[in-house]
């Protein structure tokens, strides 16, 4: 094998090379009976990297080495050659300005790319001009961008929507994996996974598939992993109700605080009363979220009923009607009919009536004197004796008020009806007090 003389070194080795150069040399052996091998550090490399071929159990007694591309030692695909004596090396049509020979006949690929895939061979030439020759190979795969993930359902309903992940972009000779909360994937009936592993199914998601999902690719020379993505899993609204701070409040007196339960995210709140959409009053206080209803100083009109609606991108639900109860004092009470004026043996039949909650009891006096507790009263056969003051007292048990109303009846002992059925030359006695 013929080697030129050797021109000055063309390229600096840089200052990493120099390590490596530094760490080749401690490799230089003794002659050995072992074959000769080359191994690729790394053996899979991805492009842009550094990547060495070793060259392993050199004979002794050597002139040089020379190194091609490809596995025929043909003149064009010769990349450099080394002659031990003057430690220079001499660069051939194959050489690309990125390979660097050491003195124990290693070469140095540095940046690669995906063209120097491939088959390599070594000449060993001993000082006999007798030729050892041996292969390599370098191995380069493409340096895989970071990938990204997307989802067929941006927005999955729980319990309804499937949802199909898929790792962005494809490429070939690569390999996907998936992580769940930075766990590996496990095995479920409803996790699926497509053949080439690159499209991730969940069936019926849960709002506990909400994530983070990472999807990684892998080739033999490198890595790269996605940012962690989180699936927004819409839970549908249980049924909403209405709570409250009191429940019995009384009228112009509390203040009464309506609350919608549950709370829920992504929820829009809605509140009615008697059907119709709220309007904010200085009464009618909302809290910021719109959850909680505050009137303030309630009356009898404010018994509602309350609904609550709440909203979000699946389902519009509504609570069922609230009724308040609010207490009030016995209004003043009226007695019927209004008819004051009663012939003799007929019955006296009165009503008292009085707006009031809890329901008013009612009680009369006569004269002065107490009957029965009743809210009817009812005399058969009345005589002169049944005229008099007739009050209907009302009473409250929760407030402890009480109202009154005043009626006076008089019987007459005889009378007669004109044409308009008016009472005529009637005589009438007035008892008061008296005892019936």
């Amino acid at each position: 094998m013929d080697f030129p003389s050797v021109p000055a070194h063309r390229r600096l080795v840089p200052r990493q090379g120099l390590l490596l150069a530094a760490s080749l040399l401690t490799l230089w052996s003794l002659p050995t009976t072992a074959q000769l091998t080359i191994e690729s550090v790394p053996p899979n490399a991805a492009e842009g990297k550094d990547v060495l071929l070793r060259v392993h159990n050199l004979p002794g007694n050597l002139k040089g080495y020379a190194w091609y591309k490809g596995e025929k030692g043909e003149s064009n695909h010769k990349i450099v050659s080394y002659l031990i004596d003057t430690q220079k090396p001499t660069y051939w049509p194959a050489y690309s300005d990125r390979e660097t020979i050491y003195h124990n006949g290693s070469l140095l690929f540095q940046n690669v790319t995906l063209n120097d895939t491939g088959k390599y061979m070594l000449q060993a030439v001993h000082k006999d001009f007798k030729i050892t020759e041996v292969t390599g190979q370098l191995c380069i795969y493409p340096m895989l961008p970071k990938p990204n993930i997307t989802s067929n359902n941006s927005n999955p309903e729980e319990h309804k929507d499937p949802v199909m992940l898929t790792c962005e972009s494809q490429t070939e000779n690569t390999t996907y994996l998936w992580l769940i909360n930075s766990q590996s994937l496990q095995d479920s009936a409803r996790l699926q996974l497509s053949k080439d592993n690159r499209t991730l199914t969940l069936l019926l998601v849960t709002r506990n598939d909400m994530g983070p999902y990472e999807c990684e690719i892998q080739n033999p020379g490198s890595a790269s992993r996605s940012d962690p993505f989180t699936l927004n899993v819409l839970s549908v609204l249980p049924k909403p109700s209405i709570t409250s701070n009191n429940f019995n409040p009384e009228e112009h007196k509390d203040p009464v605080m309506l609350m919608c339960e549950p709370q829920t995210e992504n929820t829009t709140y809605l509140w009615f009363i008697n059907s119709q959409r709220l309007l904010v009053s200085a009464r009618l206080q909302l809290s910021k979220d719109n959850r909680t209803l505050t009137i303030l100083l309630v009356t009898r009109n404010d018994t509602g009923p309350y609904e609550y609606e709440t909203q979000n991108f699946v389902s519009v639900v509504r609570s069922d009607p609230f009724i308040l109860n609010v207490l009030y004092d016995p209004d003043a009470p009226t007695i019927s009919p209004s008819n004051s004026h009663y012939l003799h043996g007929t019955n006296l039949s009165l009503s008292c009536q009085a707006a009031s909650n809890p329901p008013a009891q009612y009680s009369w006096l006569i004269n002065g004197r107490p009957l029965t507790t009743t809210q009817e009263l009812f005399i058969p056969n009345i005589t002169l004796h049944n005229s008099g003051s007739y009050i209907c007292l009302t009473h409250n048990s929760d407030t402890g008020l009480t109202g009154a109303m005043v009626k006076n009846i008089t019987v007459y002992s005889k009378c007669f009806l004109d044409h308009q059925h008016q009472a005529v030359g009637c005589r009438a006695v007035w008892f008061s007090g008296q005892s019936l």
